[in-house]
């Protein structure tokens, strides 16, 4: 169906789906518009207007009406009051989508005439209006992070234009996954060309892991590297968090940001990067490097089990000690150390009364059976995940599902019971069923993946840990279990998706059946719009192929591409898919863009531009992500936190991760996939 288009008194040409665009004036100027039809389902829309003279005014917009009710929205960020945008800040595939049952309308922001542009893009998405909003404004961030609109933007005089595209479709294909058509468009658009050049770094990775290395078991050895006796063993793993304060090169004395531990959990996970340390002494024949990593495999079977289940982290006591007149918080030293769990939760910042988290364990016990499996056939590895695997049984709800937490006596705590963190419990047993064969494993698993594909995939309700209680807390009181109402979406976390992307792909090829597999390409789809498809000019570091963490953060080039891009391959492996491979190889290449190093010209000279004493004995440090606070500028900011001290490395989620990634798509897919392009 095909219907007129009007805009206060403006006639556009007839656009399906749509029943109305109403575009604001701009200091009192109609605004002209044209557009082009592409095929039978694109359209390209322009819409400018020509002022005479600056204007002030808080921003200029136009809006969608569709012209049918939809019971599905996406946006890439949440907007939860009019107060709010999406801006453009966070525009890494950018999309909006109104699906209903039998149609779906897509807008994409035209990102060449983004690039050109000199004002800052927005998007909006107002369900019960049934308003998709594009727009100009600038924005200043509020929450932790959610954008506003300035109360005015300077106009400059002459043309003022905005550009999009309207996909349409009544293909239940479509519908049924309605990230994979706008997600090629950008891909072939975008993408596709950035990828053929080698981007985002046209280099060999094995010399960032080099420098990684180097840096944490050498020149920032007495920073990184704890090394200690623990139950008549001797174990050690690199420190959860260093600040630029701890460099070789800085002359004052430190605080420690955070508590002196070292973490097995979702995201900080020592026995995660080991392995990967594990894999690259291997094949370079390091023996030091490879004793490093079975000290931390040591430590991860030293974490006390309770019917099955262990703490998360490992941690000494803290003090302030007095140098020069001055207070610094430091460790008391390992002979104070206490197990404990990730405060991150929604109990207790102190991580003493934090409660035990099953995804935490399930994704250690995992990383276990992989160590068996691929690396050596150590069966403590393998008796330790089984115990786990019991006490996990154990706890399974009638729904089939494993709650996100239990108490100290096992049960469940009552928050995010039935949220899809189980999926991380569902890929743990399916290796379970693989390495021994039981069926329990596998019953257990598939009762949990069929409640997770049935409740949560088709809402997207993809809550976790870091969903509501890191650094982004916005609506841990209100919009635990609920959507955002103004934008009828859940807040989502990519790690949730992710888990469940992998247990989907790890189910069908236990079960051969295709509904897993169909529902996994739609989960991951849903993932990679999250991915940066391009490279904006207002990001000063190389972000194409890195991923952001939730739509309501900020983060560019996070972390967790490198833990992404093995998945990602995969599928596109098993489905022929050559853009999901190129995507997955981006995303590992993504995961080193922050790193500063010799061989990393983009990243370098911002670096040196925030810490003039930065040298090659700092080569390998490297920040968790871009653009955490909203914002980024030519001189350095983006990278890390405004306060300078504070800026961070996590080996664990940061450049152990990364090569942690890339030694293990290195080993399982050969060098030629990751090699540069000629």
């Amino acid at each position: 169906m095909v219907s007129n288009v009007e805009t206060d008194g403006l006639s556009l040409q007839a656009l399906p789906f749509i029943q109305q665009v109403v575009v604001d004036t701009l200091g009192g100027s109609q605004a002209s518009n044209s557009v082009e039809k592409l095929s039978e389902s694109l359209y390209r829309v322009s819409v400018a207007v020509d002022i005479k003279s600056q204007v002030e005014q808080q921003g200029w917009q136009l809006a969608i009406t569709p012209d049918f009710d939809g019971d599905f929205q996406w946006a890439p960020h949440i907007t939860p009051t009019d107060k709010h945008i999406i801006s453009d800040h966070v525009f890494r595939a950018p999309a909006m989508i109104w699906a209903s049952a039998d149609k779906i309308l897509t807008v994409i922001p035209d990102l060449d005439e983004r690039a050109k542009s000199s004002y800052r893009w927005f998007m909006d998405l107002d369900a019960p209006r049934k308003k998709l909003i594009l727009g100009l404004s600038d924005y200043v961030v509020k929450e932790h992070v959610l954008f506003h609109k300035t109360e005015s933007t300077t106009f400059k005089a002459g043309k003022v234009s905005i550009s999009f595209f309207v996909m349409v479709s009544e293909d239940q294909q479509d519908i049924a996954n309605p990230w994979r058509k706008p997600l090629a468009f950008l891909w072939d658009k975008h993408g596709k060309a950035l990828s053929d050049k080698g981007e985002p770094l046209n280099m060999p990775m094995q010399p960032f892991c080099d420098d990684t290395y180097n840096w944490a078991f050498n020149t920032w050895e007495n920073a990184v590297w704890q090394e200690f006796d623990l139950d008549g063993k001797r174990v050690g793993a690199p420190v959860f968090i260093v600040t630029i304060a701890q460099s070789p090169n800085y002359p004052e004395p430190h605080s420690e940001r955070e508590f002196t531990s070292i973490w097995n959990n979702a995201w900080f996970n020592s026995l995660r990067s080991a392995s990967g340390l594990y894999r690259y002494a291997k094949r370079t024949g390091n023996k030091e490097y490879q004793r490093r990593a079975l000290m931390t495999k040591e430590l991860a079977l030293s974490f006390p089990q309770n019917n099955g289940f262990f703490p998360g982290l490992i941690a000494t006591e803290m003090h302030e000690v007095e140098i020069d007149g001055k207070t610094y918080t430091r460790s008391k030293g390992w002979h104070t150390a206490y197990f404990a769990n990730s405060n991150r939760n929604p109990v207790s910042l102190d991580p003493k009364e934090s409660p035990l988290n099953i995804v935490d364990m399930s994704w250690t016990a995992y990383l276990m059976l992989m160590w068996y499996e691929e690396l050596e056939k150590d069966p403590r590895l393998l008796e330790y995940a089984t115990k786990f695997a019991t006490g996990l049984l154990s706890i399974q709800a009638d729904n089939g599902m494993f709650p996100h937490w239990i108490n100290d006596d096992g049960s469940a705590l009552g928050t995010l019971d039935d949220a899809p963190g189980a999926s991380m419990s569902v890929t743990f047993l399916l290796k379970m069923f693989k390495l021994t064969g039981e069926q329990k494993y596998k019953v257990a698993a598939l009762r949990a993946m069929d409640f997770v594909l049935e409740e949560i995939v088709p809402i997207g309700r993809w809550e976790d840990f870091e969903t509501y209680w890191s650094c982004c807390t916005w609506g841990n009181t209100e919009y635990v279990g609920k959507k955002v109402e103004r934008n009828n979406m859940f807040k989502q976390n990519t790690l949730a998706i992710y888990w469940t992307a992998e247990a989907l792909l790890e189910t069908y090829e236990t079960t051969q059946e295709p509904k897993y597999l169909q529902a996994g390409q739609r989960t991951l789809d849903e993932l990679l719009m999250t991915q940066a498809v391009w490279q904006p000019p207002y990001m000063y570091v190389k972000v194409f192929g890195g991923f952001g963490v939730m739509n309501a953060d900020a983060e560019w080039n996070d972390s967790r591409q490198a833990l992404f891009a093995e998945l990602i391959i995969r599928y596109g492996k098993l489905l022929n898919n050559d853009e999901y491979v190129a995507r997955g190889v981006a995303a590992l290449k993504a995961s080193f863009n922050m790193i500063y190093s010799s061989g990393n010209p983009k990243a370098k000279p911002e670096w040196e531009a925030r810490f003039s004493f930065f040298d090659e004995k700092d080569y390998g440090f490297m920040m968790e992500n871009y653009g955490h606070d909203g914002y980024t500028s030519e001189d350095g900011v983006g990278i890390g936190s405004s306060n300078d001290l504070n800026v961070f490395t996590i080996y664990d989620w940061g450049n152990g991760a990364a090569c942690e990634g890339y030694n293990r798509v290195l080993d399982r897919f050969g060098e030629d996939l990751l090699k540069p392009v000629e």
